[in-house]
């Protein structure tokens, strides 16, 4: 019995929706918006244990000992006060956001305390279940294995997910930053709340097993009734007594607290922080799981318990692109505790609620990962052609200005939505045949499963949390149509994912993104146990989806690679950077015959979003990124795709960068510029078929190294070029066409080109477009059609090199063609409208290019005659 209490009756709730909805709560005060109940707190930091009131079944009350600051319990509010997600108008950004952030912070405090208390409180009521386990198995148990799991149920998990987020949201308060972000914090706290639905669904049933457990053993009344928990760091007591009974429900208590914080962050997060949409979705999914809570219980319930009598639980959803009958589909798959989903969103008519269709599911004591050998007997993935997607990209860019030119004019509404039903169509359509990634799964049975995906990191997390839940004892089984139809029922219910990935289901005052250039400064990696061979990956994403930007060299034989390189990658809507480690593999017999590339194994993956305000400064930003125990510390700074159109004109008559190309070919007596013929010569020697070679991004020292020696015509530039890294190589050839003081296809014809590659008739598009090439200056012609024969013969090798036409023009195009500063202030009002605009129209005037037969310069010089230059 608590000291100073009095024992509480059994609660007889059988869900959460009477204690959520009943009107008799205890009269909460909302501290700094947090909510802590009147009840428990005695003015010392000291917690009285008390039951409902007389004659009632109320909600007992919110306990948690509140470890307050000054500051916090100065601010105490009446719970009149709002706790609407939506910030007050003073959070404008740059008026009240110094204050909101403040706040922030003293919210985020109060929680870190109750979390504290709350992780202790786990704790103190699983201390008694292992030396109870332990009497189960002899011959005077205290409590059968049954009773014990009944009672303790779901506890364990619980604990392990609070003391994650508990670690993790520690240091980032405790050495407090106003632009520290942690929404993706809560955001995974959210998607685990699984857990507590099964929590409690077996809440009343371990209430009245602890109850009369209790009434039949002597030995566990005593241990039921005194269960020791630790105080709060600060606190003088250092531990307090408190019933099983009573920690049995703090569970049920920190789902509804968790809402409540998730509330007041919101009030106190600015529109424009990272953290805001990541706290938007996991509000959104805290109301969605007690609003499924509160909803009745199916009477066909128990149909969703798994083959051992436990209650099944949600552990990851989301959409994935499966190929089906030889077409891509997408699907919604949701993996539970023991059985993987396949499902697709049924139409349903205005009004009605969505529902899921299954269309097929794995039991996980059947699923298992084919073997090289079955990947290579299995139909290959053919990838959808890369102009196409290029097409729906450019159409998804059009519809983007249409939209905001509609909005500006304060257009119908009608019209509005006509255009937002016709950029999801085509987002969709990109969304379903950009993956490429195969993800192959079999039945034990004998079926198998495709699904492709955008990146080696969503692979990797779909295998880990299938591996992770097929350590535990698994029993196979097949469902009844009435178990299927309840299972599928629960998912609509249950998903972490609403929406499908595309930005016509954003919020509006959502990130569009960043447009322009990355930094990033890959330094070192610690945390690893044994020497290996590794190396990282970056990506970013674009369009929906994941790509991969850059990769490290590989440092042999450490626990500590020290990598130090930096790489500039181009963002396109971007919002988030991902960093892999890899261990390389050497086995050439170890090949994933859908891509014909030696699997590396990951060591470790991490995510981060790239928040506006962090990496738009001029200075680095050093981060650490965890993960599996891993940390690698990495720089970075951005660079807009506005500031990064501006060529500064160049008085410089010496060297090669930034010096005009008629200057640069008329001293060197060359028609091509010497730079230009040796880094096309080294990469057709070695380079041709590196895989991702002019899109993966050379090491930034090693690039900055070979222009000095370039600038100062160092006679050793051969041997260096040898020596050097091929992406590195590269790099320099792309920085050389990017430093010109006005692009290769020049200033003065942008314009015209962007103009003929608009024209529909084939004729005249013809006509025009080679037009233009007659009208640039001989050196500008020259070296272009040089460029044009090597990439048509690098995008030859698209087999081995994964490097397309398209991709080679996506890669060049807006650095051979781009509007001049004048141009581009003239037309565009945002970064967001440049690369929209734009950039997709220069990937199509080279892509034109690079499809053309090949263009003689004597050829085209001897039309000359029948046309007129000027344009």
């Amino acid at each position: 019995m608590a000291a100073g209490g009095r024992r509480r009756r059994p609660l007889r709730y059988q869900s959460l929706a009477a204690l959520v909805e009943d009107s008799q709560w205890p009269f909460l005060f909302l501290v700094s918006d947090f909510s802590y109940g009147a009840e428990d707190y005695d003015g010392e930091g000291n917690e009285e244990q008390k039951g409902p009131p007389e004659g009632s079944e109320t909600m007992p009350y919110i306990d948690e000992s509140p470890t307050m600051s000054p500051q916090l319990s100065a601010r105490s509010q009446s719970v009149g006060d709002s706790i609407s997600p939506t910030p007050p108008e003073g959070l404008a950004p740059g008026v009240e956001a110094g204050k909101g952030l403040e706040m922030r912070k003293l919210v985020l405090s109060g929680f870190l305390a109750s979390e504290e208390i709350y992780i202790n409180q786990l704790e103190a009521l699983l201390l008694p279940m292992k030396p109870l386990k332990a009497t189960a198995t002899t011959s005077q148990p205290v409590l059968t294995i049954q009773q014990i799991e009944t009672i303790f149920y779901k506890i364990q998990d619980i604990y392990e997910i609070h003391k994650e987020f508990y670690d993790n949201l520690c240091p980032k308060v405790q050495q407090w930053d106003s632009q520290v972000t942690m929404g993706h914090l809560f955001q995974k706290l959210a998607s685990q709340l699984g857990v507590y639905k099964a929590f409690v669904d077996n809440y009343k049933v371990a209430l009245e097993t602890a109850e009369k457990c209790s009434q039949s053993n002597n030995q566990f009344q005593k241990i039921s009734e005194e269960l020791k928990v630790k105080g709060p760091k600060d606190s003088k007591d250092s531990h307090t007594s408190v019933t099983m009974e009573a920690l049995l429900y703090k569970p049920i208590d920190r789902v509804t607290r968790s809402t409540l914080v998730l509330h007041d962050l919101l009030k106190h997060t600015p529109v424009d922080h990272p953290d805001y949409p990541l706290l938007q979705d996991a509000l959104r999914i805290s109301q969605n799981f007690l609003s499924s809570i509160n909803e009745d219980i199916d009477p066909r319930r128990t149909a969703v318990t798994t083959p051992k009598g436990e209650t099944r639980q949600l552990v990851k959803d989301g959409f994935l692109v499966e190929v089906s009958e030889g077409s891509r589909k997408l699907r919604h798959v949701f993996l539970f505790t023991d059985v993987l989903l396949c499902a697709k969103l049924k139409k349903t008519s205005a009004g009605k609620h969505q529902q899921y269709d299954c269309k097929w599911y794995i039991p996980l004591a059947d699923l298992v990962f084919p073997s090289p050998e079955e990947s290579e007997a299995s139909p290959q993935v053919h990838p959808f052609p890369d102009h196409e997607l290029e097409d729906m990209k450019m159409k998804i860019s059009a519809l983007k200005n249409e939209i905001q030119k509609e909005k500006a004019n304060k257009g119908q509404s009608r019209a509005i939505e006509r255009l937002k039903k016709k950029m999801f169509e085509n987002e969709f359509l990109l969304l379903l045949n950009s993956p490429t990634i195969p993800f192959r799964i079999h039945n034990r049975n004998g079926k198998s499963y495709l699904f492709l995906l955008s990146s080696d990191y969503e692979r990797s997390e779909w295998r880990e949390a299938i591996q992770k839940l097929q350590k535990k004892d698994l029993q196979a089984f097949v469902l009844s149509s009435v178990e299927l139809q309840v299972l599928t029922g629960s998912c609509f219910k249950l998903r972490t994912v609403h929406n499908i990935p595309v930005t016509s289901n954003k919020d509006t005052n959502e990130s569009p993104g960043l447009y322009g250039f990355l930094h990033v400064i890959v330094h070192s990696a610690k945390g690893l146990k044994q020497s290996a061979d590794l190396y990282c990956t970056l990506e970013v994403d674009s369009f929906g989806y994941f790509v991969s930007k850059a990769k490290t060299r590989v440092f042999r034989d450490t626990t500590e690679p020290k990598w130090d390189e930096e790489f500039e990658i181009e963002l396109e809507g971007s919002q988030s950077l991902r960093i892999l480690c890899y261990e390389k593999c050497y086995d050439k017999t170890k090949v994933n015959k859908d891509n014909n590339e030696i699997v590396d194994k990951i060591m470790g993956k991490g995510q981060i979003q790239l928040d506006p305000q962090t990496v738009e400064t001029k200075n680095w930003h050093t981060d650490v990124i965890e993960m599996n125990g891993i940390k690698v510390e990495f720089s970075m700074k951005f660079t807009s795709r506005d500031m990064s159109l501006k060529r500064t004109p160049s008085k410089k008559q010496t060297g090669v960068f930034g010096v005009k190309i008629s200057v640069v070919t008329k001293r060197e007596r060359s028609k091509v510029p010497y730079i230009v013929r040796q880094c096309v010569e080294e990469v057709e020697k070695r380079g041709i078929e590196e895989v991702g070679i002019y899109r993966i991004s050379g090491v930034a020292t090693d690039i900055q190294a070979l222009k000095a020696v370039f600038d100062a015509n160092n006679k050793d530039i051969l041997l260096m070029l040898s020596d050097m890294d091929i992406n590195a190589i590269a790099g320099t050839l792309k920085l050389y066409f990017r430093e010109l003081p006005e692009p290769l296809l020049t200033d003065r014809l942008y314009p015209a080109f962007m103009e003929g590659i608009a024209l529909s008739d084939p004729a005249a598009k013809e006509n025009c477009m080679m037009h233009l090439l007659r009208s640039l200056p001989d050196p500008n012609l020259i070296t272009f059609l040089f460029l044009l024969e090597h990439l048509k013969r690098v995008a030859e090798k698209e087999p081995i090199n994964k490097m397309s036409l398209h991709n080679l023009a996506t890669v060049f195009g807006p650095t051979l063609l781009r509007p001049s500063e004048v141009e581009s202030k003239a037309h565009l009002t945002s970064a967001a409208d440049i690369w929209s605009h734009d950039v997709m129209a220069q990937v199509q005037v080279l892509l034109y290019y690079l499809q053309h037969p090949p263009i003689s310069f004597a050829e085209l010089k001897r039309n000359t005659l029948y046309f007129s230059t000027d344009v």
